[in-house]
Formats: C-alpha cells, structure tokens, sequence
C-alpha cells in the first residue's frame, strides 16, 4: 500500500527470516560464526539461544546460504515429537530410504543412520543436524540426540548437532540428568537484543535494501523505536511497518515520534507515555515534598526559638554542590557565580563529517590508506585497486563487523552515511574495545557505538601479499606461493626447518591452514582462500606495516 508513496521496492519490515535483510550487527556477526564453526568443525554441539524475536531463525536462513558444498544439513523445525519420530525426520531429511519395518525401531533406525553416516564420511562429506526450536525437546528426545554423538571413527565424529533455541534451553540442559549432554558443548552464544545505535543502523539497513533513497524515520522517532521495542529485531519490524503506514494515511513522508508511539500502542493494545512523562511526575512529586518541608520548618512552633535565619534552599544545594567539588578535588566556583561553568562538549560524529564533508571523498581516503602503506595514490587516472597492485598491494573488499576488521588487524576505509543520507569515505586506522580512530583531517577518537550509527558494514583494506598476486591456494597445488605459505604457518607455530620449505600443498600443510583457521575462528576447510591468508598476513605482519590493533587510538 505503502511502497510506491516512499519509493520503496518491497516491504522493508516483513517478519519472515529473508537472508537479504539480515543485520549484521556485531552480535549476529559473531552468532553466525559460530554456526559455521560447527559447520566445518568435528565434534560435539553447538548452541545458539537468544530472546524471541532476535533473528535466530534469520540467522539460521543465512547459515543455509553460505552451507559447503561437502556439506549436508539436516533442518528440523518443529521438533516436538518422540525419539523414533526424530529420527525418522532426519533421515526423511538427507533423503534416506527407510522400510515400513524400521519406523518404530530406535535400533533399526540407529543402524540405517549410522551406515548412512559411514558412506557420507567415506565421500568426504560433513553431516549436520540443526534444530531450530530446540527448547521444545523432550528429555528423553535430547537423550537420544546425544547418543547420536557416539556415532564416531576413531578419528572424528560423524554427526555435528546445533541447538537453536530459546533462553529455556539454557534451563533444560543444566538439568542434572542431561549433564552428559552439556558436557559436549563445545560453543556456546547468545544473542542479546539490539543496542540503541544498532536499531537506528538496522532500521536503516532495512530500507535502503528494499529501496529507499534518504531517511524515512527521523534521529528522534528512531530512538523512541528502540525504547519501546527493546531491541528486539521482530518487534521493531512490527512497529516500523504500522508507523510507515501511519504516515502514508497521513500524507506525510517523515516519520516522527508520534508516529512511532501511536504505532507502538496499537501493537502492543495499550497506552504508551513518552519517555519524559514519568521523570517529570517524579520532579512534580519532588518539587511538592521540598515545598512542604519548607512551609512545616517556617510553621512549626520550634522555628520562632531559631536564633538565626536559616540559609535558603538554593544556598545549602550551592553549598553541598561546592564541597562535592571540593572533595572531587575540583574547583569551587566564586560566591555569586551564575553557576559552574562546564567543559565544552567534545564534537559528535556527525558535526565532525559535516564540517569535513569536502574531505571524505574516495579519493581523499585512498590518499591517506596509501600512505600507511607508503604508497602512492594518484587521483584522476587508474582505479585504486588497480595502483595499489601496481605497488605490490591488494584490495580486499567485504561488507562485515568490527569483529572481522579486528581480525584482518588492518587499517581500512569505512563507508559512511550521514543523517542526511551524504555518503563519506573515512580511513580506521586505530580500534580499541570502546573508541576506534578515524582519520579525517587529523585523527579523531570516536566511540564504538557512535560510529556503528553510520556505518553499515562496507569497508576496503590494503594488505601486501607474499606473492604479486593472491590467489586460493587448496591440496595438490604446488609452487612459490606455497613455499610462502608453509614458511608463514610454521613461523607462526615455531617450527624451525632444517632444509627448504616443500612447494607442494600435501595434507601436513592442509591441517596447518585448518588448525590456524580454527585458532582464528574463520571457515575450517583447509583452503587457504584470501580471507586466511590476509588474517595470516597480519598473524605474521612484517616491521612497518599498518596495523590496526597496535594503534594509539587516542594519540594524535
């Protein structure tokens, strides 16, 4: 209905777990991760658990997308049913045949599973049962779910499990009979809603996928979106939906708080006060309790016998806020002062880009990520990945979190938005756990989460492969690269050789590059794609190089 009035493609607040809208906020980063992890590792659970309606499912969607090819996936969604019922639906999900005889044998259905398992092993493919919903197990269901885990060779194990769940599956697993089940946890997470920075950049990731052009939602409306949802991905898709269709009946484009207030209460079936309200009642009932001190000290009969006029109000609270200061080891201010006179306020983010809008063009931010590298970059002619080849430099270009720049611990150009929706190139060069430096104009320190609110995950880094050019490296190739690549592993690992490094990628090497991928929590498969070798290169980074990690963030 809406759509076309705000220049929208499709509806940007479905509740259906499209991969394409998935946020990658720094928790759903890491919750995917994890799932993958289990994915490509060998052993025991994985569990996943958050509150209803933060995108476990969405996540799970997404996991589905990115699944290895030698990869099969067992996906059961609904899993209240018996131990015979459960087993019958994963075999009926890998596509095993099973007789008329067997469906209500364990034994018979253990059997045709295990060898089913055994042929999947033997081609070289992973096996994996998820289980969305996994709260709803019962017992003696999730008793059998751990004697699949037995299924083994005596070198791996040949079914990987991952529980998706609610919170309450936290509860049912730390039940004493199903402590044998616990033990093989080996991750755990959990997703938390959205913080408040986050829902203004999920909301804003959502509508420009479905094709928006500018800001819909105005700073103020998104923030009370965030108060009234908690964070919550689901509820926020609900009450951004009412409130887009409650300004399309309005005729107006922008969407206030109002809006998003009356939406809420419609959601929700009840009354909604704004944020103020109750604070206000508070001074209200605040200012009538000090009134009526006042009027009960002035009244009372022991007030004539004071000898001396007491100070006023005012007085005592100027008074108690000077010896707070004092004991602060501040300064007092004067006797008449109008009041303390406060520390100007650093610059936001925002006013910052607004006042450097002329310098956080692409070709400005190349220019300074060039010279970390003590490259050069030169405007107006090639493109950059291009000169930065030229140079023995490669561009790697990925849209993520801070976790993953953390990781490849490189300096990057982040792609920025403004509130007005003006696009703008700013070199990190610098990352702690609270503030990361930005480079525009002069370095600046900004708080994680302020930065959050602008970027969207599309970043470019410059690193310096071994090689001219980088390329997969995978089992049976052989050459230069590969000599560097073992010379890299085993460096990192200490091993000191006494001949030449071999130029064959045989299956000694193939184990190092997953034993470094597991070590780094990126995709355990063995190949050395350029992901791992760029988060090698910085495990292995040479003198001078830039590194991300190793800035000070709040040095100039």
């Amino acid at each position: 209905m809406y759509l076309s009035f705000f220049g929208l493609n499709e509806k940007p607040f479905a509740i259906t777990p499209d991969p394409r809208y998935l946020y990658m906020s720094e928790r759903h980063a890491e919750a995917l991760a994890h799932l993958l992890y289990g994915i490509n590792e060998a052993g025991g659970f994985v569990q996943l658990t958050g509150e209803v309606g933060t995108g476990k499912t969405t996540i799970v969607r997404s996991l589905l997308a990115q699944t290895p090819q030698n990869a099969e996936i067992a996906l059961i969604l609904n899993p209240r049913m018996t131990a015979p019922e459960f087993l019958l639906t994963i075999c009926e999900e890998l596509g095993i045949g099973v007789p008329d005889s067997a469906t209500g044998s364990l034994k018979d259905l253990v059997d045709i599973l295990s060898h089913y398992l055994l042929r999947a092993h033997g081609a070289g493919k992973r096996v994996v049962l998820v289980v969305d919903e996994a709260q709803n197990l019962a017992p003696e269901v999730l008793e059998q779910v751990r004697l699949l885990t037995n299924l083994e060779t005596n070198t791996q194990k040949l079914l990987q499990i991952i529980l998706i769940g609610q919170p309450e599956l936290r509860e049912l697993l730390a039940r004493n009979e199903l402590r044998q089940l616990a033990q093989r946890i080996t991750g755990r997470y959990h997703l938390c809603p959205l913080l408040g920075p986050e829902t203004t950049a999920y909301v804003r990731h959502r509508l420009r996928v479905a094709g928006a052009t500018n800001d819909i939602f105005t700073p103020h409306a998104l923030a009370e979106v965030h108060r009234l949802s908690g964070g919550v991905p689901r509820v926020i898709n609900i009450i951004c939906d009412r409130a887009l269709l409650g300004a399309y009946t309005q005729d107006r484009h922008r969407v206030t708080v109002s809006m998003v207030r009356r939406s809420a209460q419609e959601v929700f079936g009840r009354r909604l006060l704004p944020w103020w309200l109750p604070w206000s009642a508070t001074a209200a009932s605040a200012a009538v309790v000090i009134l009526g001190a006042v009027a009960l000290w002035r009244f009372v009969p022991w007030a004539a016998e004071r000898h001396t006029r007491p100070a006023p109000i005012a007085a005592h609270a100027e008074q108690a806020h000077g010896a707070s200061a004092a004991a602060a080891g501040g300064a007092v201010p004067a006797a008449g002062a109008a009041g303390v006179a406060s520390a100007p306020a650093p610059a936001t983010l925002a006013k910052l880009l607004a006042a450097q809008a002329s310098r956080t063009d692409p070709d400005s931010a190349f220019a300074k990520l060039f010279a970390l590298w003590g490259a050069r970059y030169v405007a107006g002619t090639v493109d950059p990945c291009t000169q930065a080849q030229q140079q023995g430099l490669e561009c790697f270009v990925q849209k993520g979190s801070l976790a993953q720049l953390r990781l490849y611990n490189r300096p990057a150009i982040l792609m920025l938005s403004d509130d007005g929706g003006g696009s703008h190139q700013v070199v990190l060069s610098g990352l702690d756990d609270e503030r990361a430096r930005i480079d525009v104009d002069g370095p600046h320190a900004v708080p994680i989460a302020e930065l959050s609110r602008y970027w969207f995950g599309d970043f470019v880094l410059l690193w310096r492969p071994e090689m001219h050019r980088a390329k997969p490296l995978s089992l049976g190739m052989r050459g230069e690269d590969v000599r560097h690549l073992r010379e890299r592993l085993d460096r990192l690992n200490g091993i000191r050789q006494s001949e030449p490094d071999s130029e064959v990628f045989d299956a000694g090497l193939a184990q190092l590059v997953r034993q470094f991928q597991r070590t780094h929590r990126l995709a355990v498969d063995g190949v050395a794609g350029v992901q791992t070798l760029v988060v090698l290169n910085s495990a292995t980074a040479e003198p001078h190089t830039p590194l991300l990690l190793a800035a000070n963030v709040h040095g100039s």
